[in-house]
C-alpha cells in the first residue's frame, strides 16, 4: 500500500505561527485582519531564527529585546510578501521551475475548469496535482485548501512534494487576490484561463476597472511561450485580448469560441465532441476551456475522447441529491450575481419549481447583496433568505441587505429564516413534487464561520436524511 503523503508540519519560512518550527524564518506580513508584529513573540518561542520585517515598519523596545535573547537575526526587507515568495522558492529549492504550471481565473467556473482539466489531462496519462478552492491534491492525496491561491510558504513546499512524486503539471486556481498580495511571485505560468469577469470582492476592489487590473496582471507571470485562452463572450473577457493579443509573450493567444449543440455536446472551431455529467451551459464553457487549453498544450480531441466521457462530479457544483416525492436538490457554492442568473436560468429548463436557500458571506462585498436578492426573486418561486458566514457581522443586517434588492411584487416569495438548518428543512417542506430545491453559497464546506470561529455544519447530512 502506497505512503500517504503529508506536508512537513513545520516550514523553514512562513508567515504563520502555526508552521513556526526550529530555524524557521518568521516573514511578518500586515494581513487584513491581523499585524504578523503581534506573533513575533509566539514565533520565537516556537524555534524561529529569523525575522523578517519591512523596513520602515517599528518593532517596540520588548519586541528587540526577545529578538536578541533568542539570539535571533532580524532582517529588514522592502516588501515582506514579496519576501516571503522569494525566501519560501529558495528554501525548497524552487520546485516550481521543474513543473508546468497551468493557472485558471475567473469570478465563476474556476473550481470546476480546474477539475475537468485535470481530469482530462490524467486521462491521457500526464501526472497531475491540483491547487483548488475545494481541496489540493497529490496523487491520491488530498489536502485541506487554505485558500483558493495558498500563501507562498504553503505553495513551495506543495511543490517541492510534486517534484518528489514526478508530478509533471500542477493545475492552480489563480484568485485576483493571489496578485495583489503577491503569492505567485517568481511563478511563471505555462497557461493560463480567463473564464469570465463579474462582481466580485468588492471589499478589495471597489470598482470593476480595479478587479480586473488585478486578474489581467496574472498575465505577466506566463512564459514567453505560454498559452494565454480567454473566453472571448465575456465582454472583460474581450478587453483582455485586446490588451494581450499582440503580446510576445503568448504562443498561443487564443479565444475559446464554441457552439452548445445540445446539453452534452459542443462544437468547437469546427470539431465536434461529447462531454459528460456537467450541464447548463456556463459549465459547457468551462469544459471548452479545458478542452481548448490541452489542445494548445499539443494533445487532439481524439485523445481526450475517454476523458470527456468520464468527467467527474464536482463537489458543491450541482451536486445532485434526489429525495422524496420526486424533488431535487443542488448544492452550488453560486455566491454572485452572475452565479445566480446563470444557474437559474439552467434550472428554469428542469421544473416548474425552483426554491433557492442563500445569505451572504460577512466582511465581503455589500453591494452584490441586494443584487443577488433581486435575481432570485425574479427568478425562482420560493427565495429563503438565510445565513451564509457571517463572520462578524449581524445576520440579521445582511438579510435586510439581500431583501431590500427583492422587486414588491417578488417579496411574497420570500421567507427570512437565519438559523440555516430550519431554512432548508422549511424548503424540504415546501417544495412541491418535481420541484428543485437550490442550496447556494456554501459549496462542499462542512462549517459556517460565526465571528472567528469555525461551527461545523453539514448541508448534505440534512438532505441524505431526506433520501
Amino acid at each position: 500500500m502506497p505512503q500517504k503523503l503529508e506536508l512537513p508540519h513545520f516550514f523553514p519560512v512562513t508567515c504563520h505561527t502555526k508552521y513556526v518550527g526550529l530555524g524557521s524564518t518568521f516573514v511578518v506580513i500586515k494581513g487584513q485582519n491581523t499585524d504578523g508584529l503581534r506573533f513575533i513573540s509566539e514565533a520565537l518561542s516556537k524555534g524561529a531564527t529569523t525575522i523578517v520585517v519591512e523596513r520602515g515598519v517599528p518593532l517596540s523596545g520588548c519586541i528587540q529585546k526577545e529578538i536578541y535573547a533568542a539570539g535571533a537575526l532580524c532582517k529588514t526587507v522592502h516588501n515582506t510578501r514579496v519576501a516571503l515568495a522569494t525566501l519560501s522558492a529558495e528554501a525548497a529549492g524552487y520546485p516550481a521551475q521543474k513543473l508546468k504550471l497551468l493557472g485558471i481565473t475567473g469570478t465563476k467556473g474556476k473550481t470546476t475548469t480546474a477539475f475537468i482539466l485535470k481530469h482530462l489531462l490524467q486521462s491521457v496519462g500526464k501526472k497531475v496535482a491540483l491547487l483548488s478552492t475545494v481541496h489540493n491534491k497529490i496523487n491520491n492525496t488530498i489536502f485541506k485548501a487554505p485558500l483558493t491561491t495558498p500563501q507562498p510558504d504553503y505553495l513551495h513546499q506543495f511543490f517541492k512534494l510534486c517534484v518528489q512524486e514526478d508530478i509533471e503539471y500542477v493545475v492552480m486556481e489563480t484568485a485576483a487576490q493571489a496578485t495583489t498580495f503577491k503569492r505567485l511571485e517568481g511563478l511563471e505560468l505555462d497557461g493560463l484561463i480567463f473564464t469570465n469577469l463579474d462582481r466580485e470582492h468588492g471589499e478589495l476592489y471597489p470598482t470593476m476597472q480595479s478587479y480586473f487590473k488585478a486578474k489581467q496582471s496574472l498575465c505577466t507571470y506566463l512564459k514567453k511561450d505560454a498559452h494565454l485562452l480567454v473566453n472571448n463572450d465575456d465582454e472583460w473577457g474581450k478587453k483582455l485580448l485586446k490588451k494581450h493579443l499582440g503580446k510576445t509573450f503568448g504562443q498561443v493567444k487564443a479565444n475559446y469560441c464554441f457552439e452548445l449543440l445540445c446539453e452534452y455536446e459542443c462544437d468547437l472551431n469546427g470539431n465536434r465532441f461529447l462531454f459528460s455529467t456537467v450541464p447548463g451551459l456556463f459549465n459547457a464553457y468551462n469544459v471548452v476551456a479545458a478542452v481548448s487549453l490541452c489542445l494548445s498544450l499539443g494533445l487532439f480531441l481524439p485523445d481526450l475522447e475517454k476523458g470527456l466521457l468520464s468527467i467527474p462530479k464536482i463537489p458543491g457544483r450541482l451536486e445532485e441529491y434526489k429525495l422524496k416525492k420526486g424533488v431535487r436538490a443542488f448544492i452550488d457554492y453560486a455566491h454572485t450575481p452572475a452565479s445566480f442568473k446563470a444557474l437559474f436560468e439552467t434550472v428554469q429548463e428542469w421544473t416548474d419549481h425552483i426554491t433557492v436557500v442563500f445569505g451572504a458571506g460577512g466582511g465581503k462585498d455589500h453591494d452584490k447583496r441586494p443584487l443577488m436578492g433581486n435575481i432570485a426573486g425574479r427568478l425562482t418561486n420560493t427565495v429563503i433568505v438565510t445565513t451564509d458566514n457571517p463572520r462578524f457581522e449581524d445576520p440579521q443586517i445582511i438579510a435586510d441587505q439581500i431583501v431590500a434588492g427583492i422587486e414588491q411584487e417578488d417579496l411574497c416569495k420570500v421567507i427570512v429564516l437565519l438559523d440555516r438548518a430550519a431554512a432548508i428543512k422549511k424548503a424540504l417542506e415546501l417544495t412541491p413534487s418535481k420541484g428543485v430545491i437550490l442550496l447556494l453559497g456554501k459549496g462542499p464546506d462542512e462549517y459556517q464561520i460565526i465571528q472567528d470561529q469555525k461551527i461545523p455544519f453539514h448541508e448534505k447530512l440534512l438532505l441524505l436524511g431526506q433520501i
